[in-house]
């Protein structure tokens, strides 16, 4: 059994279709038939059902891709393990944030991290489906919130807990408020993440157990967006409060909301059972160190 013929196996499983299959490995249909068909003759049993121009898995064939994706798994573990032996500065490093984390985790730590490691490449990319991502391969890293019931091949880091607070116009009245009861927001008009965002379903969640309807808010994908609009007077938002005290705009005040205070647990997770990195190592490490910092700052600027 080669390796290739494993790939080609793969290959038709993906595409349910030899031609094609064929077409995307740049071989011809005759040969990618044959390697299948030694394989089958080692292995003793059939791995497709040829139905007219359709295929189908047997269940030898079903077993044969549950190990292959087990074993092309470790096959990039090994080539990442030898890859690392080489200089830091010449890795790749992927990473999945949740939409508004880079203004808080990011920007800064970016630009401290790249002149450290200028040859390093980093992609940051936001997107709700962070954890799904980390399982399926596409990103190394995953800042997120805490899975609440997370798989065996992830582990999970704790970051921090943040609170959400409201962001308001200075000048309102309510800025001058140390803490308003969260019912109270049902008198304002708030603008907001869109529905999909981890805050806004977070808000809704409170806004249930205190049997409280929101109307008509303004909706927007863009942090800055809603920062402008409540500097402007607009209207107010729920934003996390470690990301107000950090921006620290003049124009915008953070009030405490109790009963309930909105919360929720940020981690790095990964993969387990896919090789990490020094550079996934080193940022993890550095990412830390950066928030120690700033929750420092913080409870110095609020004391």
């Amino acid at each position: 059994m080669e390796l290739r013929q494993l790939e080609y196996f793969a290959a038709i499983c993906k595409e349910m279709h030899f031609s094609r299959a064929a077409e995307n490995l740049c071989t011809t249909q005759s040969n990618l038939s044959q390697q299948i068909k030694f394989l089958e003759n080692e292995l003793g049993m059939p791995l497709f059902d040829r139905i007219g121009k359709r295929i189908a898995l047997t269940d030898a064939g079903k077993i044969l891709l549950e190990q292959c994706q087990i074993i092309f798994e470790r096959i990039d573990y090994i080539k990442g393990a030898i890859t690392d032996l080489k200089d830091i500065e010449g890795g790749r490093l992927n990473i999945g944030i949740l939409p508004g984390d880079g203004d808080l985790l990011f920007d800064a730590l970016l630009i401290n991290f790249h002149l450290t490691y200028p040859k390093l490449s980093i992609s940051v990319t936001e997107t709700m489906d962070v954890y799904e991502q980390v399982i399926n391969g596409t990103r190394d890293l995953g800042v997120t919130t805490v899975p609440s019931n997370p798989d065996d091949r992830v582990r999970i880091i704790p970051l921090f807990h943040e609170e959400f607070a409201l962001a308001i116009r200075s000048d309102h009245p309510i800025a001058k408020s140390k803490a308003i009861p969260f019912e109270q927001l049902q008198h304002l008009k708030l603008v907001m993440f869109g529905p999909e965002h981890q805050i806004t379903r977070i808000f809704h969640t409170c806004c249930q157990e205190k049997g409280i309807t929101i109307y008509n808010p303004i909706v927007t994908s863009s942090l800055s967006t809603l920062l402008s609009l409540v500097e402007q007077g607009i209207g107010a938002c729920i934003l996390p409060r470690l990301l107000l005290d950090y921006l620290n705009r003049e124009n915008i005040s953070a009030v405490k909301l109790i009963d309930p205070t909105p919360s929720q647990d940020i981690c790095i997770i990964h993969r387990t059972d896919k090789f990490m990195g020094r550079a996934a190592k080193v940022f993890i490490n550095e990412l830390q160190l950066f928030l120690e910092g700033v929750m420092e700052r913080t409870t110095r600027s609020s004391g």
